[in-house]
C-alpha cells in the first residue's frame, strides 16, 4: 500500500482499461477529477457504475473520445449522456451485478474507492455504500482507494485491511447529502394507504424519497417492525429510535437493519457509524430472493413510472427514454411474494405533474416492463390500493381504474373495453 497524490494514483489507468467507480454517496471525487484531467492523455477508458452522486464530468460531449460509460444505473447525472448516445445501459437485476465482476463478464482493471480511515487493526470501511463495491474490490486488478474522514465506520461485508488497497490518496471532503422532504399532501395520501397494509411484525424494503418517507412517518403506531432493505434515508431513524423498528421478528439477522446502502443527511451517516444494529452487507445477498423470503411478513415499497392495465409495471423508462434502471425492484417484488404473509407493493400517484394518467391502457411504446403482470400484487395510489394478484385481466381494469385519478376513470375503463373486450 502507498500513501500517494491524487494524479499519481490515477496514472494507474491506461487507455482501453475498464475502471469501476463506487456507488451512490460513495463515489471518490477527488480520484474521479484527478482521473478526468487526464483526458487528454487517455482514449477509450470504460467507466463501469451504479447510480453516483456528486458530477460525473467524464460524461460531457468533449470527453467521448476518453471516456465511455456503461451505466448499470441510470441516474441524473448520466441520463442526458444515455439518452443522447453518448453512454450505454446495461439492463441487469441488482443482485445479479456482483457476477459480472465475479464472472468475469465485465472483467475490471482498477476500482476507484472511498473509505474511512483505518482502525486500530488497520481495517478501512466502505462505509455508506458497499453493494456491489464489494466484489469489484475483491476482483479489480488494481484498487486505489481515497481515504475520507467524513466516510462513517460501517459494520458488515465492507471491512478492507488497508494492506489490500494498492494505492491511498488521502483526501478528506463532505460526502453528497439529500435532505428529507415533506411529502406532499397526495403522497402523505399514499403513506397512509400503504401503512394501513403493513403488519406488526412485519420486515420493510423500502427506497428513498417522499413516498417512502410518508410511509414510515406513518407507522409510528406500529410494533416489531423489522428492516432488510437494499437501501434506507433518515425517514428510518425516528421508528428506530421510537422502539418501533427493533428487527425481534426477523428470522434472518434479527435485531439487525440489513441493508446495501443508505444515502441521505448527515444525520443518517451519523447514525449509521460504528452502529452495531446496522449490517451493511453485499448487495448479492442483500437482494437474493431466497434470502429476503426467509423473514415473515416482507413488505417491499417500490415505484412505477406508469402500470398499465394489465398490470405491467413500467420502472425504468418513460418510453424509449431510459430515466433509472431495473435496480433491485423485481429482487424484492418476488422475495416478498414468496414471504410467508408477504406484501409486494407499486406506489405511485394517480396522475403525472401535467395530470397525465399515470395508469395506463397500454405502456408507451418502448417503454421498459421491469415488474411483469405475472409478479405484480398490491398497486397503491391515493385513492386507495387493489391487489391483483389472483385476478383475471377483467377484474384487473376494474381494479385499476378504482385507484386511478377519477377525472381518467371512465376513459380508462372505456379504453380496456376496446382493447381487451371487456
Amino acid at each position: 500500500m502507498q500513501v500517494v497524490s491524487s494524479e499519481e494514483a490515477v496514472r494507474v489507468i491506461q487507455s482501453g482499461d475498464r475502471v469501476f467507480i463506487h456507488s451512490i454517496a460513495a463515489a471518490p471525487q477527488q480520484l474521479i477529477r484527478a482521473m478526468v484531467a487526464r483526458h487528454a492523455e487517455l482514449c477509450n477508458v470504460e467507466i463501469v457504475h451504479l447510480h453516483t452522486e456528486g458530477a460525473a464530468p467524464y460524461t460531457a460531449p468533449e470527453m467521448g473520445e476518453s471516456f465511455h460509460v456503461n451505466a448499470l444505473f441510470v441516474s441524473h447525472n448520466t441520463r442526458d449522456a444515455v439518452q443522447a448516445g453518448r453512454a450505454d445501459y446495461i439492463p441487469v437485476f441488482l443482485s445479479e451485478v456482483p457476477s459480472l465482476f465475479v464472472g468475469k463478464t465485465l472483467p475490471l482493471d482498477v476500482a476507484l474507492i472511498q473509505v474511512s480511515p483505518p482502525d486500530r487493526h488497520g481495517f478501512c470501511s466502505l462505509g455508506v455504500s458497499v453493494e456491489a463495491t464489494r466484489c469489484a474490490v475483491l476482483n479489480a486488478k488494481h484498487v486505489i482507494a481515497q481515504i475520507n474522514r467524513h466516510m462513517p465506520r460501517t459494520h458488515g461485508d465492507g471491512l478492507i485491511h488497508i494492506e489490500n488497497l494498492h494505492q491511498v490518496v488521502e483526501f478528506d471532503e463532505p460526502l453528497p447529502e439529500i435532505q428529507p422532504s415533506e411529502p406532499s399532501e397526495v403522497e402523505a395520501k399514499i403513506g397512509h394507504n400503504i401503512a394501513e397494509l403493513v403488519e406488526d411484525g412485519a420486515t420493510l424494503q423500502m427506497g428513498i424519497g417522499s413516498i417512502p418517507n410518508a410511509v414510515l412517518a406513518a407507522l409510528t403506531g406500529h410494533k416489531n417492525l423489522g428492516v432488510h432493505t437494499e437501501m434506507f434515508s433518515d425517514g428510518l431513524i425516528d421508528l428506530v429510535e421510537s422502539g418501533v423498528v427493533n428487527g425481534s421478528e426477523k428470522r434472518t439477522h434479527p435485531g439487525k437493519i440489513v441493508a446495501g446502502f443508505v444515502l441521505g443527511s448527515r444525520r443518517l451517516y451519523d447514525f449509521v457509524d460504528d452502529n452495531p444494529m446496522v449490517a451493511m452487507l453485499d448487495i448479492a445477498y442483500v437482494n437474493d430472493t431466497a434470502v429476503i423470503r426467509r423473514n415473515p411478513k416482507v413488505t417491499a415499497i417500490n415505484s412505477a413510472i406508469e402500470v398499465d392495465m394489465t398490470g405491467q409495471v413500467c420502472a425504468d423508462s418513460i418510453g424509449t427514454k431510459l430515466y433509472s434502471g431495473v435496480g433491485g425492484q423485481m429482487d424484492f417484488m418476488r422475495g416478498a411474494a414468496q414471504s410467508i404473509g408477504g406484501k409486494p407493493i407499486i406506489a405511485l400517484p394517480s396522475t403525472t405533474k401535467r395530470g397525465e394518467s399515470r395508469i395506463v391502457p397500454t405502456l408507451k411504446p418502448g417503454a421498459g416492463v421491469v415488474t411483469t403482470r405475472a409478479h405484480v400484487h398490491w398497486v397503491v395510489t391515493e385513492y386507495g390500493a387493489v391487489n391483483l394478484h389472483g385476478l383475471n385481466l377483467r377484474q384487473r381494469c376494474k381494479a385499476l381504474a378504482s385507484v386511478a385519478h377519477p377525472d381518467h376513470r371512465e376513459g380508462l375503463e372505456r379504453a380496456a373495453h376496446e382493447l381487451l373486450g371487456y
